[in-house]
């Protein structure tokens, strides 16, 4: 018999890094919230990869920080190695990476949850969503325990219906072993919600003490240390790093999978859901990239204090007793001991469409959805979803306008808008070829986008807040000074320019021009920048990107503005577009499904062309003219 157990303003479903962000924004905006878990141990896991950020991933991770989340100060105090990726790229793709402890983050998390007020955990299985008159009231639990709140945020992972897969072997589990959620899909589609089918997939952990690793290349963490969290400084995290290894596959690697393809879960037709097309397993690899004789494998610890080494680039469904052989054709891997066997993962998600851009479902008022719920992969992009999810059901029972991020302000923008307008066929990851405008949407400036943002919204504290507005107040000043400094051609001058190949100067210039050539930066000429102050890492590296990059981040704004024009051409949320002469079919029965909220969003939309957006554009105009004239 149901029984009403407790009251609340907001439930998370889902304890992951989508749920912990999200019970953590609301709680900390002042709301009772409760968090369920289908097991308490299963609290921001890692089921698959032993680290946090990476190319794209790590401007996510940023922008979580910057907007009062919680992944980057956890990852800076768990991690054994750091990284920054793309260095020799320019700064709008350098992507920071580190390897966690898994068991440290995960506990670490737990107890910032724990320690946080307003803030409740509850191991249970949340079974069905109750909904009224399509305002969601509460959820249900197995144990028949009703649970009311004004607003309920679903975080579920790769939980719903899940089952395991690797040869002919099936196992009805979640992630690592752990129990399903079993009941609710068929609550989701009572309710109308459209599901998918995704896969995924995780390689095997294998024994550190049967590895040789004198067959394998050292890979080193970066001397210098870049904190992901903007309230750390490199002195606040710095620490002794552990090794990672590279080692690659063969032609026997590669000859044994191809005799045993048959018998892989993907490719037996085991598996029903859609995989990841950006992480391949190694049997995709080798079919779809037959030419290659071998693949780059990186040998990485879960933890200081495990033997488990996470075998990355190897995920695999292949049967068990395939996978001890194809393992030890790697170099160094000869005599490995598998600990945890590879498996593909099969799951319930949602078709991403049916959510507003503030992550709340169309049609049930107070739902949200964020996560690999959504349809997208990695713990990054859970986070950030899980963050905006949690806002926007705070702001919903608050009576308050939804946090709305577009593809112009940041990453988790791209994130949401490319779910929400466009969908996902396959488990979406986001990369930085999807962002636009990604020499505006850099990791080193997410504080400045979003932090006041987060600050309005009660995320970020007073503290910090002023804080950034001093770091922004030494930029502006030191970009000011280096404009007015004259270089003349002394021969301290000459013999720096000499030492970077860069042409002598004849007469005095501005030091900014200098900056500006491709071979010097800020921090190669403070040698003869005598009035140079004494100003943090990361207020220096601003200032070098902002003026070594004057006329791109100039020329980007310019089109940023472009686009905000359509942005701001709102849509009519009640617009029957059926009655909207001259639209194609095909636009007709898109734009009615997605309901775009702008023109913007609506030429994003696949499937509505050029020659749609101009009949909106015209309906936009005759629906002005018709109120004036009223």
């Amino acid at each position: 018999m149901s029984y009403i157990a407790e009251e609340a303003d907001v439930i998370v479903v889902g304890g992951g890094h989508a749920g912990c962000e999200a019970a953590l924004a609301s709680a900390r905006m002042g709301l009772k919230t409760i968090i369920f878990a289908i097991s308490l141990d299963s609290i921001a896991m890692m089921p698959c990869n032993p680290s946090i950020g990476g190319s794209s991933k790590g401007h996510l991770v940023r922008e979580v920080d910057a907007l009062g989340g919680e992944m980057g100060k956890n990852i800076d105090k768990t991690y054994i190695q750091t990284k920054m990726l793309n260095t020799g790229k320019g700064p709008a793709v350098y992507s920071l990476r580190a390897q966690a402890d898994k068991g440290r983050y995960q506990r670490e998390m737990k107890r910032t949850l724990e320690k946080t007020e307003n803030l409740y955990i509850r191991q249970g299985e949340v079974t069905d969503i109750i909904v009224e008159d399509n305002v969601v009231k509460g959820v249900k639990t197995s144990s028949d325990a009703i649970y009311n709140a004004k607003a309920v945020v679903l975080c579920v992972g790769t939980y719903l219906k899940a089952r395991c897969l690797y040869g002919e072997t099936i196992i009805h589990s979640g992630p690592n072993g752990l129990m399903p959620a079993t009941k609710l899909s068929q609550s989701l589609l009572d309710l109308g919600i459209t599901l998918y089918r995704f896969k995924t997939g995780t390689p095997a952990r294998i024994d550190r003490k049967t590895m040789d690793f004198s067959k394998m290349i050292p890979q080193y963490g970066d001397e210098n240390i870049v904190p992901f969290s903007f309230e750390n400084t490199p002195e606040d995290i710095k620490r002794e790093q552990v090794l990672c290894y590279l080692t690659y596959t063969n032609e026997n690697t590669h000859n044994l999978i191809r005799e045993n393809l048959h018998r892989s879960a993907m490719y037996g037709g085991l598996i029903q859901g859609t995989g990841p097309r950006y992480c391949p397993s190694i049997e995709d690899k080798v079919v779809k990239f037959a030419d290659k004789e071998k693949h780059q494998i990186f040998i990485e610890p879960e933890g200081e204090n495990t033997d488990e080494m996470y075998i990355q680039g190897m995920s695999t469904s292949l049967p068990e007793e395939v996978q001890v052989q194809m393992y030890r054709t790697v170099p160094g891997l000869e005599n490995c001991r598998i600990m945890r066997t590879a498996y593909a993962i099969e799951y319930d998600c949602i078709d991403a469409t049916q959510l507003k851009l503030s992550l709340e479902f169309k049609n049930i008022h107070g739902l949200f959805g964020a996560g690999q719920f959504n349809g997208s992969s990695g713990y990054e992009e859970a986070a950030a979803q899980g963050l905006i999810g949690g806002i926007n059901a705070a702001q919903y029972v608050k009576g308050e306008k939804p946090l709305i991020l577009d593809r112009s302000e940041a990453y988790i923008g791209v994130l949401i808008d490319d779910l929400v307008t466009r969908g996902s066929k396959e488990p979406y990851r986001m990369m930085t070829s999807r962002a636009e405008y990604r020499l505006l949407l850099r990791q080193d400036n997410a504080d400045e986008r979003l932090t006041e943002k987060a600050y309005n919204i009660g995320l970020i504290s007073e503290e910090r807040y002023n804080k950034f507005l001093e770091k922004e107040r030494l930029i502006s000043e030191e970009i000011e000074r280096v404009e007015n400094v004259r270089i003349t051609p002394k021969e301290n001058v000459l013999e720096l320019l000499d030492k970077y190949n860069s042409t002598r100067i004849k007469s005095g210039v501005k030091l900014s021009d200098l900056i500006k050539r491709p071979e010097l930066d800020y921090f190669k000429l403070s040698e003869i920048d005598n009035e140079r102050p004494e100003l943090a890492y990361a207020v220096q590296e601003e200032v070098n990107i902002k003026i070594k990059y004057e006329g791109y981040i100039k020329q980007q704004i310019n089109q940023v503005n472009q686009f905000k024009k359509m942005e701001n051409k709102l849509l009519p949320a009640d617009i029957d577009y059926n009655e909207i002469k001259n639209l194609r079919i095909e636009a007709t029965q898109k734009l009615n499904a997605i309901r775009p909220a702008s023109i913007g969003q609506a030429s994003r939309i696949t499937g509505v062309s050029p020659a749609d957006i101009t009949v909106l554009l015209i309906y936009l105009e005759q629906m002005k003219h018709s109120k004036r004239s009223e």
